[in-house]
């Protein structure tokens, strides 16, 4: 895409900031909305076979198409340079770099759909391998360089009941027929309404051809692919359940011969094993595994296999933490892994005897609206551990660590952006529950130019999930929202992820309960501070923070106005609305909804609506299969009728990541700024 990056130029950036944003002394404006177009960050990092090259995703936003465009780089650990090296493909998805180092496979989108292609470094020369029918996803080198491996959905045909439908006359306008629907998972968000069918596996030349399924038929294949070291055995993970839809944590490792698709089942464990990596001595295969015990939270542990014998051995349990993603060092003496810890991401050395230790690096800056934790790793033949790191004043980055624990910048590429603008201070917050004397982590952002001896109104913002977490990382939202005049906190109470099991069950089949008077802490301690007018407070949260921030305004009037972003408003409703409903009616719900009517109402928000008297915004996208629309309109028909002053903005095409194109961010934040500044009181 030759002209797709939008990079304002500094004069226009300028202008735009001067009539809009706040300014400064120092002539550095505050962010706007338009400055969601100048974001840039790395992804999916991925070293050379020599270990000399790191090759990475650049992501930028494309002002034309209201889009993010992403481009292959490079990263010369000799020379220390970044250059480009697929920065004109449309539509690119993923990429792989060969294990001889010589080529990337690549998915982009084209006139036929997703498909892969073959991208050769020394020749600068680029073909396509396939006419597929369905997206390829998850493409997978094997050993040789000889072929790929990837996942792709097999589609069942539609069912049809009625045969006796006669023939419409010639230019008759008939109504559309009638679609059937008998599988279980019909609908997803993101992806609308589906047909029955699986995921499975599948092999191809890297020179093109036909691709040859591998996957077991009717088997569901997930997570990701890994070949054996000589390249015979493919392992993936499968859900062998006879309804596995109705089994959300029920994969299993397993492998395939790739001669003879010989289908072999490498754990039965009760839960969910993800995540095969095999040892560069071939000697371990290493996994994720999430024992099922019915819980609304739980996260994965590292677990290593004998390829030779079968024994396993856990690595993590003394951790306590979410692991995120592994990978194994050259000598395969131990594994480097991310996990959860305190609202950020962290990297560990996992040794094979069971210790952890620590790396003195945190990963993150990914997740540029709110400030989830996030981050990506990779680890080189020589042992270098590249990923990406952030903080609260800057986006996602790439650095380096060596085998000295040294850390060095690999990219900056927020550089002239970020000289340009006065961003908002970050400072974490200190706050204890009055509940049980738990301590809850927060932060609290100022905005620019502050000044101790001003009062400003205090947005609390709500993370989703619920079992998510916030940290203090870059976020756009909480840069705008600071940006215009206002403090903003976030928090993460009782149900966090990155605190450990205990913590995160705390609202297990009760939610929300303890969880508000967590928040109502953090707003506590928050406003207790000289800078925060006591009489402007606002709040607002998405998903798991929409739920909470419903169920807030039912118990209690301190807040002048509130947005509920694609809440869950209804618990009975949703769980049979909702497209993961075979979750959500297992794991955090006791019961099935129709024998459990008392207790998920008593835990909605709509049981509190006669409680509300703060003037309320509902916000979320239409195409929202997560948290449906029906559940906001439920709740914007209640306030109606009670007589509360509301207002529902409906986002079109948005599913229930609402923010997941840039215009739609600027919509989110700027709604949600416009209604507090309508009822914002100004100081006297």
């Amino acid at each position: 895409m030759k002209s797709s990056r939008f990079k304002p130029s500094l004069l226009s950036s300028l202008l735009v900031s001067l009539v809009s944003c706040y300014t400064f002394a120092d002539n550095k404006p505050a962010v706007d909305y338009s400055d969601v177009f100048a974001l840039e960050y790395p992804a999916s990092p991925q070293f050379s076979n020599n270990g000399d090259t790191l090759y990475y995703v650049k992501r930028s936003m494309d002002k034309m198409t209201d889009s993010s465009v992403s481009q292959v780089w490079k990263h010369s650990l000799e020379k220390h340079n970044n250059t480009p090296v697929l920065a004109d493909v449309a539509g690119l998805i993923s990429y792989r770099v060969s294990p001889q180092g010589d080529r990337i496979a690549y998915t982009a989108r084209s006139s036929s759909g997703p498909q892969l292609f073959m991208h050769y470094l020394a020749e600068n020369k680029t073909v396509q391998l396939t006419q597929l029918e369905k997206s390829p996803f998850g493409i997978t080198w094997s050993p040789s360089g000889e072929s790929l491996a990837f996942f792709m959905r097999v589609e069942h045909a539609t069912p049809s009941f009625f045969k006796g439908m006669p023939a419409a006359p010639k230019g008759a306008k008939w109504a559309d027929t009638a679609k059937v629907i008998d599988h279980i998972q019909y609908r997803a968000d993101g992806g609308g309404y589906t047909k029955p069918g699986y995921t499975s596996v599948f092999l191809i030349s890297a020179e093109g051809g036909i691709a040859k399924q591998l996957g077991k038929e009717g088997v569901p294949h997930s997570g990701s692919i890994e070949f054996s070291n000589d390249g015979t055995t493919l392992f993936t993970s499968a859900n062998l359940a006879e309804e596995p839809e109705l089994v959300p944590f029920g994969d299993d490792i397993v492998s395939y011969d790739v001669q003879t698709a010989e289908f072999k089942q490498v754990t039965e464990q009760l839960g969910s094993e993800v995540s095969p990596h095999i040892s560069p001595d071939g000697k371990w295969l290493a996994y994720l595994y999430i024992e099922d015990q019915k819980l609304s939270y739980q996260f994965p542990e590292l677990v290593i296999h004998s390829l030779k014998n079968g024994k396993e051995r856990k690595l993590s349990v003394a951790l306590d933490r979410s692991i995120q993603d592994l990978a194994w060092s050259p000598d395969s003496k131990h594994l480097v892994m991310s996990y959860l810890d305190a609202g950020k991401t962290r990297l560990a050395k996992a040794k094979l005897d069971g210790d952890i230790i620590g790396l003195p690096v945190e990963l993150g800056g990914q997740s540029l609206g709110r400030p989830y934790t996030s981050g990506e790793f990779t680890v080189s033949n020589k042992g270098d551990i590249a990923f990406t790191s952030s903080s609260s004043q800057r986006p996602a980055e790439l650095e380096l660590l060596n085998a000295n624990n040294k850390v060095s910048p690999i990219t900056n590429m927020n550089r002239d952006w970020l000289t340009q603008r006065t961003l908002a201070d970050v400072q974490p917050l200190a706050v204890t529950s009055s509940i049980d004397g738990i301590t809850i982590d927060a932060w609290v952002a100022t905005p620019p130019n502050f000044d101790p001896n001003k009062t400003y109104p205090l947005i609390l913002e709500i993370h989703g999930g619920p079992h998510a977490a916030y940290g203090p990382q870059f976020a756009m939202e909480i840069q705008l929202m600071a940006a215009k005049g206002y403090v903003v906190v976030w928090s993460n109470p009782r149900g966090s992820s990155s605190y450990g099991s205990e913590f995160g069950n705390l609202i297990h089949h009760d939610y929300p309960s303890k969880d508000y008077n967590d928040l109502m802490d953090v707003v506590d301690v928050a406003a207790a501070a000289s800078y925060v007018d006591k009489e402007n407070l606002f709040i607002t949260g998405g998903s798991g923070g929409g739920t909470l921030t419903a169920w807030s305004i039912g118990k209690t009037n301190r807040f002048k106005a509130a947005v509920v972003a694609k809440p869950v408003i209804n618990w009975i409703s949703f769980s049979l609305t909702a497209d993961a409903y075979p979750y959500f009616t297992q794991y955090w719900m006791e019961k099935m909804p129709w024998n459990n009517h008392e207790t998920l109402w008593q835990h909605s928000p709509l049981s509190l609506v006669g409680n509300v008297s703060t003037p309320t915004m509902l916000l979320t996208g239409e195409s929202d299969y997560r948290t449906p629309i029906s559940e906001t309109e439920q709740y914007y028909q209640a306030l109606k009728l009670n007589g509360i002053e509301s207002a529902m903005v409906r986002l079109p095409g948005a599913s229930h990541g609402i923010a997941s194109r840039p215009t739609r961010l600027m919509q989110k934040v700027g709604n949600i700024i416009a209604w507090f500044d309508k009822y914002k009181t100004e100081e006297k």
